[in-house]
């Protein structure tokens, strides 16, 4: 009496292992997708740093004064300084 095995039964010998292959491939895409979408919100948060550092910027460079206007008020001072002291004198 030979017995058959129930063929409902009856694995492939490699089935754990493929089994183990997916679910490691499937972790570390979720991995990686994780790692992709931190590295997208760094760009979007440094890509908004950036903007706000040049409007910063730009709002200092319209408040400054510029230096060859200074440097006519430092004229115009010593010159009116020269006139009232030959004047004074």
């Amino acid at each position: 009496m030979s017995r058959q095995a129930d063929p409902a039964q009856k694995t492939h010998p490699h089935t754990h292992t493929y089994a183990d292959l997916r679910h490691g491939l499937d972790v570390g895409l979720a991995r990686t997708d994780g790692r992709m979408a931190l590295l997208a919100q760094r760009s979007d948060q440094t890509d908004k740093d950036v903007t706000d550092l040049a409007a910063r910027v730009a709002a200092l460079e319209h408040a400054r004064w510029p230096l060859p206007a200074v440097a006519s008020l430092c004229a115009l001072g010593a010159l009116a300084t020269t006139v009232w002291q030959a004047v004074g004198r």
